[in-house]
């Protein structure tokens, strides 16, 4: 199985997910990625819009079926892969701030969706959807979010090869992939925690579904979980997100 080997390329779209499913429907294989130039309806984590505009970002998904039921680190996984390429591509070091985000300078840069389908224990499809804001100048962002979200265009101050970037990406996830499937999520872990903002000793506040709490950052567990420690109590987090970091470690 090869990451790219089929690709759909297509002007606009609600988004590349939503295509994405209606290949699944009609038997696309294993690694078939869909790029579109510009999403009317993109989407971030917790229902939010993702700003697609066109022509000035990578907007992919890749549809993925792996015979394995633990798939919780793909996302995360897919986080280590576009930061890999972006060092790789530009000398720009970026960073995962788990679980989805792709951040510089506390800026947001980029994100990960996924979504999956299971038949009892049975992993249908997992789509990895990635939206990296590459060309994008100040302007180009809504009023209410341009001191919160950046490009690498604005980061570098230089024009940016798209399409280089994006085959980089496109491999970087094949090795990673690679890596995935033949069990070493240990090897996985160690690169998003090398990719993370945060260093193990951080006390940072996450918002849960029973309200906010605050912690001291021990990490990401085998399972992609952020590992806290809460009044002396290790805890495991998923379905959870990170508002910000409230005292780094020695300050």
């Amino acid at each position: 199985m090869k990451i790219g080997k089929t690709i759909y390329h297509v002007k606009s779209c609600s988004s590349t997910n939503d295509i994405a499913k209606e290949l699944i429907l009609h038997g696309a294989e294993e690694g078939t990625v869909v790029i579109s130039e510009a999403q009317e309806k993109g989407r971030g984590t917790k229902g939010r819009q993702w700003l697609s505009i066109p022509r000035k970002g990578i907007y992919l998904s890749v549809i993925l079926r792996p015979q394995k039921t633990d798939v919780s680190i793909l996302p995360l996984l897919a986080g280590v892969a576009v930061i890999d390429s972006i060092l790789e591509s530009t000398g720009i070091r970026v960073y995962l701030k788990w679980p989805n985000d792709i951040v510089w300078d506390g800026k947001k840069l980029g994100g990960i969706l996924s979504e999956s389908c299971f038949a009892g224990k049975h992993l249908h499809y997992f789509i990895l959807g990635i939206g990296l804001n590459v060309s994008h100048l100040k302007k180009d962002f809504p009023e209410e979010i341009r001191d919160f979200a950046t490009s690498l265009r604005l980061i570098s101050r230089k024009s940016m090869k798209k399409d280089a970037l994006l085959e980089k990406i496109l491999h970087t996830l094949n090795l990673w992939y690679d890596i995935f499937l033949e069990s070493h999520a240990r090897k996985i872990i160690r690169a998003v925690e090398n990719c993370s903002p945060f260093s193990s000793g951080d006390i940072i506040e996450v918002e849960t579904s029973r309200g906010q709490e605050t912690g001291v950052y021990q990490g990401i567990d085998s399972h992609g979980r952020l590992i806290l420690e809460i009044q002396g109590e290790k805890r495991s987090f998923l379905a959870t997100e990170i508002l910000s970091p409230i005292q780094k470690k020695g300050e």
